[in-house]
Order: C-alpha cells, then structure tokens, then sequence
C-alpha cells in the first residue's frame, strides 16, 4: 500500500501545531466487520488557513504576492488581492465570527456569488474552527433552507445581490425567504451577515494600493429589505475588527466543511470533509495534475459553490502560494470572447473547466476563441462529466492550439480531489478518458456479484483503498454514508458510476449507475425533482430520466401523470418548470415534460425507468418487457413522446 509512506512525507512539507502520536492511517472499508472509518494522522493538530495563509505569508514570503485577480461579470470590474492582504482580511472577519459567538465545531451557511469575500468567509470559518457549508447561489430559497435545517447553521453569509451576465438576482430576498421557512420550521437563525456588492463603490470599499485599476460597479436601483435584529452589513462589521487573529490548533480529523451533493433518495447528502487528509490530497492534486509551478496563473471557472471550487479555486492553489482567477461571469457574456479575453489578460497558463462549457463555445466556430493569443497556455482541464471526443479534439486543436495537454480529470465531492487523471507531458492521451488512477488510489472494476475483473473489462468502478481527501461521514446520519458507498460491495469505496478499462489499462467513465442525472457537470436526484413535480396539485404520479443534451451533456425528460380534471397544457408546463426552479434551482429546470396518462410499470408496481429512458430517445430496442403490467402504456408513450425542446 502505497498509502502511510507516500502521504507522510508530503505532510513534512505542512505546519503541524502537534505531530501524529500514533498510526499515520486507520480504516475499516468493510461493512461485515464493523463501522466503517478513515482516520489520517489522528491526534495530530493543525490548521488549513495558517497553512494557506500564514505560512505563505511569513515562512515562504509570499505576502505580496497575487492571490485572486477578480474578475467581474462586468468587463472592467476587477480588483486583485494579494496573500498579506487575503489573510487580513480573513482575520479580519474570523474576529467578527468569534464576536457573533461562532466557536469551533459550529456551522455557518454560506450563500454568495464569485467575489472575494467568499473566499475570505470560508477561511475564516476554517481559522476558527467552524464548518462552513457552502449553498450555491443558483440554488433557491427552499434548498437553502433545506441545507441550513440540515446541519443546524446558526448564522448565514450571504450578499445583497449580483448580475449572472444580464441577469439580476437579488439574493438577500432568497436568503430572506430562506430564513423565513426555517423559522417557520422552528429553527430560528441568529444572524445573517451582508455583502454590499452592487454599490460597493459608494462605500469608498475597494481603494487598496494593490488593486489596479479601482473596483467599478453599476448601483441600479434593488430593493433590499432589512430584518433588524438580525441583518448586519459585512462592512460595518469588518471596519470595527481587528486584524490578527490567532487561529483555532484542529485536530486532523476534526470537519473541515459540509457540501451537500444530491442523493439518490432524493435528500442531499451532507458530505463532510476533515482538515488534515483534505488539506494534503487537495494540495498534492493540484500540484502534480496541472503540473504547477511559482510564476503560473491559474483558473477554474467552476463556482466555489461546487466541491471543484472548493478544491482547485481555493485551498488547493492557496496551499501552493498560486496566483489564480477568480471569475464572477459566465462563458458567453457579453459576448462569446469572455474566456479568452480574460485567458490573454491575466496570461493564464493552466484553465480548468467543464465539458458543458466547451461544447458551448464549440457553437460559436474558432473564430472568438483565435482571434485571441492565448500563447500563455500550457495545461487544459476538464471536470464534472467525461468529456465527448469531439469536444475534447476541438478543446485540443483550436483552444490549446495542438500544444497544450488535456487533463480529464474524474473525482467526485466525496473523493475531494483528483482520482482519476491524466498528468500533463507524462501520460500518452486518449480523447474522452481519464486515463489513470492518482498516486495512491487504488481502483477496481466489479461485475453484479462484487468479483474484480482484470484487463478489459467493464462494470462498476470502486476503490479498494482510502485516499486522505476521501469523506468521512454523511452529516448526521453515518448509516447513509454506510449504506450509499460501501453496503453494495463490502470492502470497497462504490463511486456510483459506471466504467470500462481498455486493453492499454485506460479508465473510462460511462455514467451513473444510480437513479442519478448529470447536468452540465451537476448531479441532481431524480427522486428530488419528482417529489418537486407531484407537489403541483395538477401532478398525480412523475417521473424523470435523462436524454442527451449537446451541451448540457444530459437533460431531463419528465414524464407527468396528471390527476382527474386536469388538463396538460404550456401553462402547466410552465407552472411545472416554475415550481421545479423555486424547489430546486434554475439548474433542475427540464428540457422536456411529457403528458403520461399512464406509466409503464412491473406488476409489483414499480415504475421501469429503464424503458422510459428509451422512450425519451425515441429507441425501440426496449429489451425484455415481460415484466410490464400494461404494454399498450409503451406504445401510447411512443407516439406522443416530445420532438422539440419544451
């Protein structure tokens, strides 16, 4: 096992408050044999924000190095902040939590768009011990909700409000709305915390020496309602704060965060991260799989919101002294030149993004991406799905100009980092896999009845060996992490997804073998956006399958069983998507919704996905359908399935 050795000295290259007393690694992977556990250099104590901040500061002498170039959604909205300038700040407002009674081992919601400050909040929160959860501000007010009564956060972060390209989303009102169902549900939040970020310039915020050119925003005219008693402006809060703070000595396995992931029962998933395996797995990945070196700049597009921006926008370049971007915008605004403008401007050399971002701009022909020099590029990325051959060729030929590396990186938010991967000059490409497995991950290949397949061979991919940024435990409820990743095969880490392995020992991801959609690199539970579907008083029975998307990657296809009364019409289907939206998030809204008066079923009852899947692709090569009640279902399916993008 390559896993002690290999790890320990890595951890030589950290700040240890105290050294590991006893053994580097402990586990159990086998349900059959007791609780299942991962400890890493228990008993050893740490903290992730000295060792980003601190120790880049004072020991490498990095403090007047650029950490974040911010770039806004706006072009000419950008400020740059510097590692001394990052760890004052993050002082700054670790005083703040501690006087709004946050003490180690508390949780905090945190609920923002791409701005400085929330990189400065999560590591605050780090520096003092407490869990940060992070909520993507794509995500509506009830799956905020959701997240805060789930890990009983006692104070939430969030911002005024902010543009996604040209549209408006006054966030405070969500987070309003979201503390409002949760003091509804008996939960009361103590405070919530901030931002001022459109208007900022008229707070005079944003004159430091180092920030060239000055911070710019547009100030249009939003309502922003004030609950006195618990609203406080993040400004006035940090003006008042001192700038040393001395950070909270962690044990190894103490939590780190909580990120939720979509489960398959239709409740998100509380993964929990830890602070010493986590803090060494996301450092090493990033060091090793984008080949990085000390006069890089580095970017990944993906929002901080998404385990990718936890590990390979914040900690994970933090902890090597990187200089990256941060960006607020999206790919096609103002116009479809974005990224490689901003690539040319910051002379980016390694850029991490997702598939569903690629095969966007491929729309749009060479032209935008060549029109730019892009010559700063040494190493391309991708992440979230496994990338088609076309898209990866394009990504290739046009945007690394046939010079530049492809790393296909597969992971998950359970993993923390890399596990499957490609490093850059070392190993051969194939387009559409990821290659090999990362120093000290050990994965297998099972058929249905758990026996390891050798050579060629396709089934489901498993880890027989824990890696130090693996989770450790579901928040709250350690028979879920039990059940959801080591019951189906004991004695092994199930990914939930499928794989082949090819005759030259290349891994290549083939899905979710679940009840699971990935969408534009997003994982979303089936049974969650059925249960937001039947919630309409219109909605008797739903169901939901993927259908190929050529951006996206994937959609969803719903299918509706309405109840008596009811008419299928666009205004329901509207209302549907509306109501899928404000449950869920603009991220779950279908593609297609399909009016089933009935849906193909066994005889015990249960819906057959399987043949809905084909149905949605229109593929008669149903397999064998003894098992369904009702036949005639199939065909009426069939022939009033959609043809076009609802």
């Amino acid at each position: 096992m390559v896993s002690a050795e290999f790890w320990g000295d890595i951890a030589k290259e950290f700040y240890w408050k105290t050294p590991c007393p006893g053994p580097f690694l402990r586990y159990n992977f086998d349900v059959t044999k007791g609780k299942i556990f991962i400890e890493w250099m228990k008993g050893a104590s740490t903290n992730i924000c000295y060792n980003v901040l601190d120790r880049n500061v004072h020991e490498k002498k990095l403090g007047d190095k650029v950490a974040f170039y911010w770039e806004g959604n706006e072009p000419g909205e950008t400020t740059q902040i510097t590692y001394h300038e990052l760890l004052v700040q993050v002082c700054q407002f670790s005083n703040v939590l501690r006087k709004q009674g946050i003490q180690k081992g508390d949780r905090v919601a945190i609920y923002m768009p791409m701005i400085p400050e929330l990189v400065v909040a999560m590591l605050a929160c780090a520096r003092i011990g407490a869990l940060h959860s992070i909520v993507f501000a794509g995500f509506s007010s009830e799956s905020l909700c959701e997240r805060i009564l789930d890990s009983s956060c006692s104070l939430l972060i969030t911002t005024d409000a902010f543009y996604r390209g040209e549209k408006l989303v006054n966030l405070k009102e969500l987070a309003d709305e979201a503390l409002q169902k949760c003091q509804e549900k008996g939960f009361p939040v103590r405070r919530c915390i901030v931002v001022k970020h459109l208007g900022r310039a008229e707070l005079g915020m944003g004159d430091s020496p180092s920030q060239s050119p000055p911070i710019k925003r547009s100030c249009p005219d939003v309502q922003i309602s004030w609950n006195q008693g618990i609203d406080l402006w993040w400004h006035e809060l940090m003006q008042e704060a001192g700038d040393e703070c001395e950070p909270e000595w962690c044990d190894a396995e103490d939590p780190l965060f909580i990120l939720y992931t979509s489960g398959s029962t239709g409740k998100p998933k509380g993964v929990v991260h830890t602070v010493g395996g986590y803090m060494l797995y996301v450092a090493t990945t990033f060091k090793y799989v984008f080949d990085f070196h000390a006069e890089d700049v580095f970017w990944c597009t993906a929002d901080i919101g998404w385990i990718t921006g936890h590990s390979y926008v914040t900690y994970g370049p933090l902890a090597n002294g990187a200089t990256s971007v941060l960006f607020e915008g999206i790919p096609t605004y103002p116009d479809v030149n974005r990224l490689w403008s901003i690539v040319d401007k910051y002379k980016v050399t390694k850029f991490y993004t997702a598939p569903t971002a690629i095969r966007l701009l491929m729309k749009f022909g060479d032209e935008p991406v060549t029109k730019h020099s892009r010559a700063s590029l040494q190493v391309l990325g991708t992440v979230g799905e496994p990338i088609n051959p076309e898209a990866w060729l394009w990504y290739h030929q046009v945007v690394g100009a046939q010079r530049c590396p492809i790393v296909d990186t597969f992971w998950q938010t359970e993993t923390g980092g890399h596990m499957l991967t490609p490093l850059p000059g070392a190993t051969p490409m194939k387009p559409g896999s990821a290659t090999f497995p990362f120093f000290g991950v050990a994965p297998a290949i099972l058929n249905e009845s758990g026996e390891e397949l050798e050579g060629e061979a396709e089934g489901y991919l498993v880890f027989k060996q824990p890696w130090p940024g693996i989770m450790r435990t579901v928040y709250g409820n350690h028979e879920r992490f039990e059940t959801t990743y080591f019951k189906k095969f004991p004695g092994y880490y199930v990914t939930g997804d499928g794989c082949r392995r090819d005759q030259d020992g290349y891994y290549w991801i083939t899905g979710r073998i679940d009840d699971m959609l990935n969408v534009s690199g997003h994982l979303l539970s089936t049974a969650e956006v059925e249960s937001a579907l039947v919630e309409h008083e219109a909605v008797a029975e739903a169901a939901v399958v993927g259908h190929p998307h050529p951006v996206k990657g994937e959609c969803l296809y719903c299918f509706v069983t309405l109840c008596d009364g009811h008419t299928f019409s666009p205004k329901l289907t509207e209302e549907l998507k509306k109501q899928i939206r404000e449950k869920i998030g603009p991220i779950a809204t279908p593609d297609y919704i399909q009016n089933a008066p009935g849906l193909p079923k066994t005889r015990s009852g249960k819906i057959m996905r399987r043949v809905l899947r084909k149905i949605a692709q229109n593929d008669h090569d149903l397999g064998d359908t003894s098992t369904v009640a009702d036949p005639s279902v199939i065909s009426h399916l069939f022939s009033h399935r959609c043809l076009t993008i609802q």
